[in-house]
């Protein structure tokens, strides 16, 4: 089953098929097939190479750089993009703190941020998580006194995803701890070149340094750099982790990915002429999740179409809770495919073992955490439970 697109929608379609496979440098293309970890200035690159072209932050207002595209259009856009193999904009910077700076920014943070933000000219980091205060988010613990025309922050922030590389890193705190946990909670927008910044790196269970800790020690940061009310953040931290929950899931992603598993399958021998493609359990399995990834297509369009009030849309909870279910059980379809060539993660370039193979078991590992972040899935069923069965 495929989509029916107009002509004039198939034209457009096409236009960015050629776009994306021709304008977007074949290195880094042929990093993100290989599953190799992008350096700072490929990141830089891309983004760069789409904003140029308006194709970085369609789904923002169309005065700072948005395109007043249909639902269907934004899903062509990620889907194409997805299947060449090119990185999508920056979460941080193109779905987090960019739409809400501007549903609830000043015209100043506008009008200071939202260009740089756009064209990766700043590399927003995201300050939510803390030891304490994960999925628990509300009982975050980071304060920030008010001291005339600044304010005054201390605590810590972990699980920063690359945030070695950060300028910027948009932040929850305390202001009021006296009022209730979602209720004293705000924003700021604070320079990571400020004194008192600290990031230090976690190494992860795949051996990468992919995410970080941060500390604030007396970090003192303008009162102009605060998004939107004080104690209001709540409100605008549900506005971002919906946008977040809706491309945390990328459908277009995970079926290159199982299409590749495909092709992988395909050359593994299993003796007298047939491959593990061959093989039914395998091809039913293969079969099973290219069914579950369509409906997760179809939602995803449902989502995207009922998201147009500037607030995502309760089902977004769905798309990440089976949208990262799939992408782990792609990553371990492909362990399985690939059997004990799988442990020679260590091996070199210059292993007789094919490198899917050699990289199949740290992307396994990696996407563990899929089924954490934007908020884990015991979370999002309790939202789905609520929101949308009104259990």
């Amino acid at each position: 089953m495929q989509l029916a697109l107009s002509a004039e929608d198939a034209e457009f379609r096409d236009q960015m098929r050629e776009f994306f496979t021709t304008r977007i440098p074949q290195e880094i293309r042929d990093a993100v097939a290989e599953r190799r970890e992008l350096t700072r200035e490929q990141f830089v690159s891309s983004m760069q190479i789409l904003n140029a072209a308006g194709l970085a932050v369609p789904n923002w207002p169309v005065e700072w750089g948005g395109r007043d595209w249909t639902p269907l259009r934004r899903h062509i856009w990620h889907e194409e993009m997805q299947r060449a193999f090119v990185p999508p904009p920056l979460g941080f910077n193109a779905s987090m703190i960019g739409p809400v700076i501007a549903q609830f920014g000043s015209q100043e943070l506008k009008e200071r941020f939202l260009a740089k933000t756009a064209n990766l000219d700043i590399w927003w980091s995201q300050g939510f998580s803390e030891p304490d205060a994960g999925s628990d988010l509300a009982s975050l613990k980071t304060r920030a006194v008010r001291d005339g025309d600044e304010y005054v922050v201390n605590g810590q922030k972990t699980w920063t995803t690359l945030g070695q590389y950060g300028d910027w890193i948009f932040t929850l705190v305390r202001t009021n701890p006296e009022a209730k946990l979602q209720a004293g909670i705000s924003m700021l927008l604070i320079d990571m070149t400020s004194p008192g910044v600290e990031v230090r790196p976690i190494e992860l269970i795949d051996g990468g340094h992919e995410v970080n800790e941060v500390w604030f020690t007396d970090v003192r940061v303008p009162a102009e750099n605060l998004v939107g009310e004080e104690n209001r953040a709540w409100d605008y931290a549900k506005f971002l982790l919906g946008n977040e929950r809706v491309g945390v899931a990328p459908v277009g992603a995970t079926k290159r990915n199982l299409a590749q598993a495909k092709e992988w399958a395909a050359t593994v021998s299993t003796g007298e002429g047939t491959t593990l493609l061959d093989d039914p359990l395998v091809s039913t399995r293969i079969v099973e999740l290219e069914n579950e990834l369509l409906a997760l297509e179809l939602t995803a369009l449902r989502v995207v179409a009922h998201s147009t009030d500037g607030k995502p849309h309760p089902a977004s909870s769905v798309l990440k809770l089976r949208g990262t279910e799939l992408q782990q059980a792609v990553t371990e379809l492909v362990v399985d495919l690939a059997g004990p060539a799988s442990l020679a993660s260590g091996a070199g370039d210059d292993s007789d073992l094919p490198w899917w193979a050699r990289r199949a078991t740290p992307t396994y590992l990696n996407f563990r955490k899929a089924s954490i972040y934007g908020g884990s899935n015991e979370v999002q069923r309790q939202i789905i439970a609520r929101t949308i069965l009104g259990l």
